[in-house]
Parts: C-alpha cells; structure tokens; sequence
C-alpha cells in the first residue's frame, strides 16, 4: 500500500482542493477525516480541484474513531506533522504504508491523535514569528519528501 494523507478535521475547503489535486496527480489516496469545516459539495473546494476530482481516491471518515478503526485493519505507520513535533520531516524514514496525518488549519493534530502517531515531525521554518505553514504546502512537502526517499517514479 502506498503512503496516504490523512487530513483531521479540515476547515478551508481551497486548502483541501488543492491537496485533493495534488493526491489525484501523485495517485495518492486522500483520507479526510470528519466532521469537516464545509460540504464535500464546496464550490470552492471543487474549484481548487479544478476538474481532477475524478481521479481522487477519496475516502471519508465520519469522526477520528472510525479512521482509527480503519487504521487498525490496514496497518502501517501513522507520522504526525505538528509545529510540536520532535523531529525534523527530514529526518523520517518514510517507509510504502506510511499514513502522513495533518491536523486543521486553525488548532493542528489533536494532543491525542498526535501522541498515538509512531512518529511526530515537524517542517523547520527560519522566521520564529511564523507559525506555520499553509496545509496544502505542508502536505506537498511531506508527501514528495517520502516520494522521493522510497524512489516514487510515477
């Protein structure tokens, strides 16, 4: 199985087009976890998708209990990206079944579900007085750092 993102409790629909597009050209499997910040209807969040939504793998999930039961059955490691991560994103050793996991846009990872992830990175930024980043980067960063360390052609 491929990595997949996982994204928990997504608030900005333009955020979660343009990742929705960025899984549907690295034909990677985008699992949203609920309850979400807008209708999967959005038209904003169609319009970020542009017309690729066909070729999204999408998987919904109600609440975090139902990922995590999916999680359960499919295995693989979860890696929590966090401004409270411990480790440089860099420093992962991503592996094929990995679940990179992204909290919402205004609070992160819940303690929680960051705490249950095998592993918690983080991306370095220069500028202290920056919070974070924007999820949609965040999310191409680590996806094409774990692409590019397992050799992802396609």
């Amino acid at each position: 199985m491929p990595i997949r993102i996982v994204l928990i409790q997504p608030q900005i629909p333009p955020n979660t087009g343009n990742i929705a597009r960025t899984c549907a050209a690295t034909n990677t499997e985008l699992h949203l976890v609920g309850p979400l910040g807008f209708e999967l209807s959005d038209r904003y969040l169609k319009r970020a998708g542009l017309d690729y939504w066909p070729y999204v793998n999408l998987h919904y999930h109600r609440d975090i209990s139902d990922f995590q039961e999916v999680h359960r059955q499919k295995g693989g490691r979860l890696i929590g990206f966090s401004v409270r991560g411990s480790s440089n994103y860099l420093d992962c050793q991503y592996q094929k079944d990995d679940w990179l996991l992204f909290g919402c846009e205004t609070a992160g990872l819940p303690p929680d579900l960051l705490k249950a992830c095998d592993y918690q990175v983080y991306i370095p930024m220069s500028q202290p007085k920056v919070r974070s980043l924007n999820l949609s980067v965040s999310v191409t960063i680590g996806l094409f750092e774990a692409r590019r360390q397992l050799r992802v052609q396609q």
